[in-house]
């Protein structure tokens, strides 16, 4: 079953490639659109874009049910099912950017020769999808039904694709049942448990998990600071939490506030509708960012007081993505610290064993990239550790004192035990301990 749909996905970035392979391996034939040819030349040649563990295996798997195209007219006009999973970045004041939607909408619109569904994968605000159903039905060219459905997705970066194969749910919010029951039938070989609703519930269920994911995180960051300044541990205090299972253990470790393409811009958005066309003020919504955007900076201040000036010294950041097994630099804490160092006359060294490239873009001359942990700690006054790779977690503690002007640091992820740091003779600030 499932194989005589033609199933397009429109956009290939996190999202739409991931959505299109794990489509191929539970047995349907995707079409992948994209408006840049070099990129479609390096899908076609089973090389993915983005670093994803898992990806290009699954993409060697199933290049047999796997085309990539920029011609979006022959992809688009005789599919069954179209996956819209363009970007929606974030506008100066924090709502969504609909501009790549719109794009692709008025392509289908102008191109589709038979009834078919489209679906929104892309994160967008409530009630997005019934402007996309009437935007396609006003600029229709063919005598076609084009209906329209939310479906959320809810892959982590660096576990995209497990988190795909093997999600907890699959929702669908939709307005009739016949659409509802295509995607029912796109969606069974996943075998996964399904919630159907209308489509603004869908839009809802997605910014309503997310904005309660970070608004943990905030949580946990704010009892951390408390526990430095009462003297309490924040990781005894996590683990007597987590033995409660309304709460659990996940998204309660501090750090210097959560980054990535999702919490940041989710949380924001979802904010800036509620007050903008609701005039409602999500309030808790509001702390979280108000304290993340605080967080990301903390260690940065702790160090000033410390050094009195940051002019001429020389910095290590160890870590550039906003987390380990990704490449993504997006909101990262490492852009704002990296750029409060500089301002402020500090000479640079980073190191990220996968991250570099990206970060280059934004900072492709004013900071020396480092190829090891070693190169990158080497005669430095202090170091930074921004990101917890598996790499810098297993790091020999003693090398701090050993290659380091003076073995300073500052751990933004709670790296390492305080008795193994004390051992090490590192003079060590975290978060919360």
């Amino acid at each position: 079953m499932g194989n005589h749909l033609k199933i397009v996905v429109a956009g290939t970035g996190y999202v739409g490639l991931v959505t299109a392979v794990c489509m191929a391996e539970v047995g349907h034939h995707v079409v992948c659109v994209d408006k840049i040819q070099t990129k479609v030349d390096l899908l076609k040649s089973n090389k993915s874009p983005i670093y994803e563990p898992d990806l290009e295996d699954l993409m060697v798997k199933n290049q047999a049910r796997l085309s990539y195209t920029i011609d979006h007219v022959s992809a688009y006009k005789d599919a069954n099912v179209i996956f819209i999973a363009v970007g929606t970045p974030e506008q100066e004041d924090g709502s969504a950017d609909l501009t790549f939607v719109h794009a692709v909408s008025k392509e289908i619109a102008e191109t589709v020769e038979k009834d078919c569904v489209v679906v929104v994968k892309s994160t967008v605000p409530i009630g997005t999808n019934d402007e996309v159903e009437k935007f396609l039905n006003q600029n229709l060219k063919n005598n076609v039904r084009i209906t329209v459905a939310s479906n959320p997705e809810f892959l982590s970066q660096g576990s995209a694709v497990k988190d795909t194969l093997g999600a907890k749910r699959i929702v669908i919010g939709t307005e009739d049942k016949t659409t509802e029951a295509k995607l029912v039938e796109v969606y069974t070989p996943f075998n996964q448990p399904f919630v159907l609703t209308n489509r603004r519930s869908a839009e809802m269920i997605k910014y309503a998990a997310n904005d309660f994911l970070a608004l943990k995180i905030s949580y946990i960051n704010e009892i951390a600071n408390f526990c430095e300044l009462i003297g309490a541990n924040i990781e005894d205090v996590t683990y007597g939490m987590s033995f409660d299972p309304r709460i659990g253990d996940k998204f309660l470790n501090p750090g210097i506030g959560f980054g990535g393409s999702c919490f940041p811009k989710d949380t924001k958005a979802l904010y800036a509708l509620a007050s903008k066309e609701y005039g409602y003020e999500l309030q808790t919504v509001k702390a979280t960012i108000d304290v993340n955007t605080k967080q990301k900076t903390k260690l940065f201040f702790e160090a000033k007081k410390r050094f009195d000036s940051f002019n001429g010294l020389q910095v290590a950041i160890l870590g550039l993505t906003f987390k380990p097994k990704t490449d993504d630099i997006r909101e990262s804490a490492a852009i704002e610290n990296v750029k409060m160092l500089l301002k402020n006359g500090a000479q640079v060294t980073v190191y990220d064993p996968v991250g570099a490239a990206n970060f280059k873009r934004l900072f492709p001359t004013e900071v020396i990239y480092a190829s090891s942990i070693d190169e990158a700690i080497l005669n430095k006054d202090c170091t930074f550790i921004i990101t917890e790779w598996d790499e810098i977690k297993k790091y020999d503690l003693n090398q701090y004192k050993a290659l380091m002007k003076k073995p300073v640091v500052y751990d933004g992820r709670n790296c390492y035990t305080l008795d193994n740091v004390k051992k090490a003779g590192i003079e060590y600030t975290s978060i919360g301990r």
